[in-house]
């Protein structure tokens, strides 16, 4: 069974072209790892994720905030074009970002603000091996932070590199080390 490593993060572009070079990046690591990839079904670094991973040959599953395909093209203005599969939940963005951490066995998360605040907490709370992009900005940069500021264990493992292929690397070994353990 190939596992599964959700991208979250900032849904605007950035100005900073290295940032979407990398987002991109990531997604071919996680395809060339073969590795499914899962997002938010939305714009923005996910999206060029995506990119990347469809470039790279891999497979990309989106889940999505909204009822059917038209509403997540015409109301939501989210994209399709990078997606082999788009799960439509009809449940809205708090919703589907429970439904879109745990479909995934590891969660990387790029950039953000409030939304990839929530999907944070979820994947913490959920005790998910968590991958952080360094050097991307955003409220990513401040996890270990609020990690500390809430004085809760949950067992969460969160791995940083700046590197994206290094990144998923480290998580798919954690992913194999975790699943050796449960078994």
């Amino acid at each position: 069974m190939k596992y599964k490593i959700g991208v979250m993060g900032s849904h605007n572009e950035p100005l900073d072209k290295s940032i979407i070079i990398k987002s991109r990046e990531l997604g071919k690591a996680i395809a060339e790892n073969k590795c499914i990839l899962v997002n938010g079904a939305t714009s923005g670094l996910p999206d060029e994720s995506a990119r990347g991973a469809k470039e790279a040959g891999g497979f990309v599953l989106g889940i999505s905030p909204a009822h059917d395909p038209k509403d997540h093209v015409k109301n939501y203005k989210m994209p399709t074009k990078y997606y082999d599969s788009i799960v439509y939940t009809g449940f809205g963005f708090n919703l589907r970002n429970i439904i879109n951490i745990r479909t995934s066995d590891a969660v990387v998360f790029l950039r953000g603000s409030m939304g990839t605040l929530n999907e944070f907490t979820i994947a913490y709370e959920d005790r998910k091996i968590i991958g952080v992009l360094e050097q991307f900005g955003g409220v990513s940069e401040f996890f270990d932070e609020i990690v500390e500021i809430c004085k809760k264990d949950t067992g969460a493992k969160i791995i940083y590199d700046s590197d994206p292929y290094n990144l998923v690397k480290k998580l798919v070994k954690e992913i194999k080390q975790q699943s050796r353990i449960e078994k």
